[in-house]
């Protein structure tokens, strides 16, 4: 069973309708999110450091590509970040004809679903990206699953755009697992940026348009609220 395979497209799925499934249906998720998946956030035994090697800051904005389980989850934490311009939702890998959803999500197309993080280097850094990344975003240590989303589809990866950012990364992920901070070792593939497809516009800032969503409240707002009382200092003071 995979709760977030029924979709919610706001076409598909009136705002009454969707109320009356998360009251009837919580439990089902909830027992699903348990049985299969278990924690959804990495399962940490102590503080993350902050990465001792960084990307050097440059003029003009930069990217950072990044893939940790479902999408909607990874643009909901990274939306907040202080320093993000923007995040955009979409695919990895695979080709750009079998970059859709419904395809996407057999698992078979060698795509991943992935968040495109554009960001001010004067007022966040990619380190700081990887350490969000690794400590609140999704747990890289799972294989191929994240929570109860199982596949290939939900790996976790580093889709760098140069070698400084695959240094950094390299760097960083030996450093998290020298420093034993998480129970198991990372299995974050670090590999380079090839396509970014961004995927359709229902999936664009999903978490904020539909907050009744089960799999949002149940899934995606802990990693929100995680984020929050981890690093406040890191979120976007509101206007």
């Amino acid at each position: 069973m995979n709760p977030r395979a029924v979709k919610f497209h706001p076409i598909r799925m009136g705002v009454l309708t969707a109320h009356k499934w998360v009251f009837r249906r919580l439990p089902v998720l909830v027992f699903a999110l348990i049985a299969i998946g278990g924690n959804v956030m990495p399962a940490d035994k102590g503080a993350f450091p902050d990465p001792a090697i960084d990307v050097k800051p440059s003029a003009g904005k930069q990217t950072a590509v990044l893939a940790g389980g479902c999408f909607w989850c990874m643009e909901a934490v990274f939306k907040i970040v202080e320093g993000v311009d923007d995040v955009v939702s979409g695919y990895c890998g695979g080709t750009k004809e079998t970059a859709k959803y419904d395809i996407v999500s057999t698992g078979r197309t060698g795509h991943a679903e992935a968040v495109l993080i554009t960001y001010d280097p004067a007022k966040t850094s990619y380190g700081q990206l990887l350490k969000i990344f690794f400590s609140v975003a999704h747990d890289p240590t799972t294989l191929n699953r994240q929570g109860p989303d199982t596949g290939p589809q939900y790996r976790s990866a580093i889709f760098y755009v140069n070698e400084e950012q695959k240094r950094v990364a390299d760097a960083y992920i030996k450093q998290i697992n020298d420093a034993h901070v998480l129970r198991r070792p990372i299995v974050t593939q670090v590999v380079p940026l090839d396509k970014f497809y961004t995927a359709e516009a229902y999936h664009q800032n999903y978490a904020a348009q539909n907050p009744f969503n089960p799999y949002i409240v149940m899934v995606s707002d802990p990693k929100v609220q995680k984020l929050k009382k981890m690093y406040p200092g890191c979120v976007r003071k509101r206007k």
